[in-house]
C-alpha cells in the first residue's frame, strides 16, 4: 500500500466500473480479456490411444496410475520409516524383542490414509492442508499397532519401537508427498500434463472460471472451449476461449477434443437437462464439477443432509461480532504485542534509518476505513520524501485496478524502495492491531475516497467492513498486492470473511513468509 497527498477536493479521476454482477448474483470478470474467439493458450492436450499413455508421465502424474504412484510412494517412505526406527533403536540400545510388530505399520497406516480419503483425486493438492490429515492416519496407524501389540501378548514393549516408525513416518511420508504434490504442479504449469475441459454456461460465471483456470495451471484443468445454446454476446470480450456448440453436442466436441473433465456453469439451461447432461458425462467416462446456486454463500462449513431424496445444503457461517472473532482479536493483540517486544530492535534501527535517510516525520499517517466503516489512523514507516502538491502529481487509477504501489510520480527514497521490497514499511501496523484498530489478518483497509467510489460500482466490496482489516490477507498472499484487479481482490477477500478459522489464519501467516520474500512494491 502507497503512500499518497490527496487534496480535498480532488477524488479520483477514474471510475473503477467492476461491476455490480448479474441478476443472479454471480461476479463479473475482470475488464481486460482476449478478444472473442482466441483459444486459451494451453490448448488441449492431443488425443492418443490409451496403451500409449500408460506409464508415461501424463498417466503416472495425471492419469490412472496416479493413485498408485501415491500409494507406492507412501509404502516406500513408511519401509524406509521402519528400517530407520529399528536402525535408531538398536544404536540407542532399546530392546528389538517387539520389532514383529513394526511390519505391521506400514500396511495399516496405508489402510487408514485411504480411509480419510488421502488417495482420492482432487483438483489441487494443498501442501499445508495435507499435513493434518497425514499426521492423523499415522498417529492413528500407530495407536492401533500398540494396541494390537498389547492384546497379542508380545513380548517386550512395542511403544518405544513404534514412537520412532511415528516420527520418521511423518518426516518420510510428508517429504514424500510434498514432493508429489510439487512435481505435479511443475508439470501442471509447464503444460506437461492437464486435462481439457469444457464449461457448459458461457456468461459470466463461465468466464471467470475460465480465467482462473489459466491464472492458475495449477488445477491442471485445460480450457478447451464452452457449450451454450444461447452465449451472451455482450459477454464475447471475457470468453478466454470459443463456443464450441451446444449442450446437446457434449459427445462429438468431447470425441474431437479428448475431453477429460466438464464444469457446469451457469447458462440456460433447464435443471432436468442439467441432469441429462451430468447422465451423459457418466456414460462418456468424464469427469463432472459443478458452480453450485448461492455460490457466494457456501464455505467450508457447509453440511449436506437429505429429507427423503432431496439433498439438503445446511448454512453455517461465522459472526463476525461472534465469540470466534472474539479470540481471534484476543489472539492478534497477544501476537502483535510479542511481535513489537520480539522487533523492537529491528523497529528502533529502521525508525532512525528513515530520520537519517531525509526529512520528514518518521512514521507516515493515513486514514483508512475498517470494521462498520469506521476511520483510524494507519501507521507506516515512511517510504517517500515529502512532495509537492501540483495537480499533475494526483494519481489517476486505471481501470479495473485497486489502488497501491507507486502511484503518480515515484517519490520513494532509496530505503523507502528496500522496506517497501521487503514489506519493512508495514511493522508500525503491530500497533495498529494492538490499539484493535486492526487485525494481523484480514482484507487490506482502504482510503475513504477510495471506499466511497467502489462501494456502489463493485459487487460486495462493502462485504469487507464485517470484520477488521489486516496487515495481510488472503488476497496479498495470491499475489493481489499494489495496482492489481480489484475485482478478484474482492474476491479473495470475501472468500477469506466466509472460511474464516484460526487455522486458515495460520496458513496466511505461513503463505505470507513466502509472499515477502518476493519481490514487490
Amino acid at each position: 500500500m502507497s503512500e499518497r497527498r490527496t487534496h480535498p477536493e480532488q477524488r479520483p479521476r477514474r471510475r473503477v466500473l467492476a461491476g455490480a454482477g448479474p441478476s443472479n448474483g454471480a461476479p463479473q470478470a475482470a475488464p481486460a480479456a482476449p478478444p472473442h474467439g482466441r483459444r486459451s493458450r494451453r490448448p488441449p492436450a492431443a488425443v492418443v490411444p490409451a496403451s500409449a499413455r500408460r506409464f508415461s508421465g501424463p498417466w503416472l502424474l495425471e492419469g490412472a496410475g496416479w493413485p498408485w504412484l501415491r500409494v507406492a510412494t507412501d509404502a516406500t517412505m513408511l519401509t524406509l520409516a521402519v528400517l530407520a526406527a529399528r536402525l535408531g533403536a538398536e544404536r540407542a540400545g532399546v530392546s528389538l524383542r517387539s520389532e514383529s510388530v513394526l511390519y505391521a505399520f506400514p500396511p495399516i497406516v496405508i489402510v487408514m490414509l485411504y480411509l480419510r480419503g488421502l488417495y482420492r483425486g482432487r483438483l489441487r493438492l494443498m501442501i499445508l492442508d495435507g499435513i493434518g490429515p497425514v499426521v492423523g492416519a499415522i498417529s492413528l496407524g500407530a495407536m492401533i499397532v500398540i494396541a494390537g501389540a498389547a492384546f497379542a501378548g508380545s513380548e517386550g514393549d512395542a511403544g518405544p519401537l513404534v514412537a520412532r516408525a511415528w516420527f520418521f513416518a511423518n518426516l518420510y511420508v510428508g517429504g514424500g508427498r510434498i514432493l508429489l504434490a510439487l512435481t505435479q504442479r511443475r508439470a501442471r504449469a509447464r503444460d506437461v500434463v492437464g486435462r481439457p475441459t469444457l464449461i457448459v454456461g458461457a456468461g459470466h460465471v463461465g468466464a471467470q472460471i475460465a480465467r482462473r483456470l489459466e491464472e492458475q495451471p495449477d488445477y491442471g484443468l485445460r480450457v478447451a472451449g464452452y457449450l451454450d445454446a444461447d452465449p451472451p454476446p455482450d459477454l464475447e470480450h471475457e470468453r478466454r476461449a470459443s463456443v464450441l456448440g451446444t449442450p446437446d453436442d457434449l459427445a462429438e466436441v468431447a470425441r474431437r477434443n479428448g475431453i477429460r473433465h466438464v464444469i457446469l456453469a451457469f447458462s440456460n439451461e433447464a435443471d432436468r437437462r442439467l441432469v441429462q447432461l451430468v447422465r451423459e458425462c457418466d456414460e462418456l467416462g468424464l469427469e463432472v464439477s459443478v458452480v453450485p446456486r448461492l455460490f457466494e454463500s457456501i464455505n467450508d462449513r457447509i453440511e449436506l443432509e437429505h429429507v427423503g431424496g432431496l439433498p439438503l445444503f445446511g448454512m453455517r457461517t461465522v459472526d463476525p461480532k461472534g465469540w470466534q472473532f472474539a479470540v481471534k482479536h484476543g489472539v492478534d493483540r497477544g501476537l502483535a504485542a510479542l511481535g513489537l517486544l520480539v522487533s523492537a530492535p529491528l523497529l528502533l534501527a529502521t525508525a532512525l534509518a528513515v530520520k537519517l535517510s531525509s526529512p520528514g516525520p518518521v512514521l507516515y499517517r493515513q486514514l483508512r476505513i475498517g470494521r462498520d466503516g469506521r476511520e483510524f489512523e494507519l501507521l507506516k514507516f515512511r517510504s517517500m520524501r515529502p512532495g509537492a502538491s501540483e495537480p499533475s502529481e494526483y494519481f489517476e487509477l486505471p481501470a479495473g485496478s485497486a489502488p497501491g504501489g507507486v502511484e503518480g510520480v515515484d517519490r520513494r527514497t532509496p530505503l523507502g524502495r528496500f522496506m517497501r521490497r521487503t514489506s519493512l514499511d508495514e511493522l508500525p501496523q503491530l500497533l495498529n492491531v494492538l490499539r484493535g484498530d486492526m487485525s494481523l489478518i484480514g482484507p487490506r483497509p482502504e482510503r475513504p475516497e477510495f471506499v466511497e467510489l467502489f462501494r456502489d460500482d463493485v459487487h460486495r466490496y462493502s462485504d469487507r467492513h464485517r470484520v477488521k482489516s489486516g496487515i495481510t490477507g488472503w488476497a496479498q498472499v495470491h499475489g493481489l498486492r499494489g495496482q492489481t484487479s480489484l475485482t478478484d481482490r474482492v474476491e479473495w477477500d470475501n472468500f477469506y470473511i466466509e472460511n474464516w478459522s484460526l487455522w486458515l489464519d495460520v496458513k496466511i501467516l505461513l503463505l505470507t513468509v513466502g509472499a515477502v520474500l518476493r519481490s514487490g512494491e
